[in-house]
């Protein structure tokens, strides 16, 4: 029989008031703003913090602050990858980050998702009094070497490939194809980002 934690990760019904998921919870909860209350010059301070809060890191990860992470031992970030300010990751369900990946001010990742009909997403109380609601996930990937632009909202069960370019404030609920220029709410696809957008052809920029 599962536990509350392997029904979460598995992306059934989960009961979020479990007490070893509250305890997970409120400690990633008070690293994350551990590291709101430092500053990008206390180096290993901040290190010390994410390898507790995203210990499934890879190297040169910098997340400019301040951060919020639901759990942060359930999201997987690769090497080199960079968020500015307010990044948020709602990793009840695995989220994956591959190498090189950008994020711009105030993204948001959400894998929780709740049930339509108010009848069954409304709080329900135990037999002790103690009240909880049904909720379950859908995890998140994202490719290498992507830009994912200010105010973006990535959904559970998104999948995003290589390569990609997500526009400023897209809600991304679908998955998007590597190599795509991607924007909108719903988040649509463009075109694809081929050799003909290369900075050599943006002579006004230099």
């Amino acid at each position: 029989m599962m536990n509350e934690k392997e029904k979460m990760l598995a992306g059934k019904i989960y009961d979020p008031s479990d007490e070893v998921l509250t305890a997970l919870r409120v400690n990633a909860h008070k690293l994350s703003q551990q590291y709101n209350n430092t500053t990008e010059d206390e180096v290993l301070q901040r290190a010390k913090i994410l390898n507790e809060l995203v210990p499934n890191h890879g190297k040169g990860l910098a997340l400019q602050g301040p951060i919020y992470f639901d759990y942060g031992i359930f999201t997987t970030l690769g090497e080199n990858v960079y968020a500015n300010f307010n990044f948020t990751v709602l990793d009840i369900c695995p989220v994956n980050i591959g190498d090189n990946v950008y994020f711009g001010v105030n993204c948001t990742i959400a894998t929780p998702v709740h049930p339509f009909r108010w009848q069954e997403r409304n709080m329900k109380v135990k037999a002790d009094g103690s009240v909880y609601d049904d909720e379950y996930g859908k995890p998140v990937t994202i490719g290498p070497n992507c830009w994912i632009a200010s105010n973006v909202v990535i959904t559970g069960g998104v999948t995003i490939g290589e390569g990609c370019v997500i526009g400023a404030g897209s809600v991304v609920t679908r998955d998007i194809p590597p190599n795509s220029l991607a924007v909108g709410n719903p988040c649509k696809v463009v075109r694809e980002i081929t050799e003909k957008d290369s900075l050599k052809y943006r002579q006004e920029l230099f």
